[in-house]
């Protein structure tokens, strides 16, 4: 199977991180727009799934910083957190798209996918109810925040994603998981 070369990943993930930085900015006129949309999870988790974890991890990093320096989303307030969270976001779904192998494409995006939502979100709620927000952090208000108000922002992940995944292997961009043989 051929491999994506470093140049093509460092390509790709320079570009999820400009997507970092200009899809807030899109949704930025819908009030409360990126705690429902999570427009900036997208790219950091495509990155991951697509690149793998080293480049998931930093584009995790640097998206939201280069947002924060650049638009002012996320404000300084939520920004170290942020940075938590999408970091566990690039970094798991690369680790676990490595290592997952069912033979289909599309179970393993899913499987991925899924593994990283779910991490990206218990990693976010440990460290506000540990550090950032200590004492003063609910179970309540994680489930809140992080399922029910950003519902829009999973389904529209879990659709999109594995649909922008295909396309760009389609296209020819990135090569197939599981090559065909004829």
């Amino acid at each position: 199977m051929k491999k994506l070369s470093y140049v093509k990943k460092a390509i790709l993930t320079a570009a999820c991180i400009a997507l970092c930085v200009v899809l807030p900015m899109a949704f930025h006129a819908i009030p409360n727009a990126g705690n429902i949309y999570c427009p900036m999870h997208m790219p950091v988790l495509l990155c991951g799934l697509v690149c793998g974890w080293p480049f998931g991890l930093l584009c995790g990093a640097a998206g939201p910083l280069l947002s924060s320096l650049f638009t002012g989303m996320p404000s300084m307030a939520y920004l170290p957190s942020m940075i938590i969270e999408l970091a566990a976001y690039g970094l798991t779904a690369g680790l676990v798209m490595r290592f997952v192998h069912t033979k289909r494409a599309m179970a393993d995006l899913y499987i991925s996918l899924i593994a990283a939502l779910l991490a990206g979100r218990i990693v976010a709620g440990a460290s506000r109810a540990l550090i950032f927000a200590s004492g003063s952090y609910s179970m309540e208000a994680w489930i809140t925040s992080y399922f029910v108000t950003a519902l829009p922002g999973l389904l529209i992940q879990l659709i999109l994603l594995p649909a922008i995944a295909f396309a760009l292997e389609k296209a020819r961009l990135i090569p197939a998981r599981y090559p065909r043989t004829a």
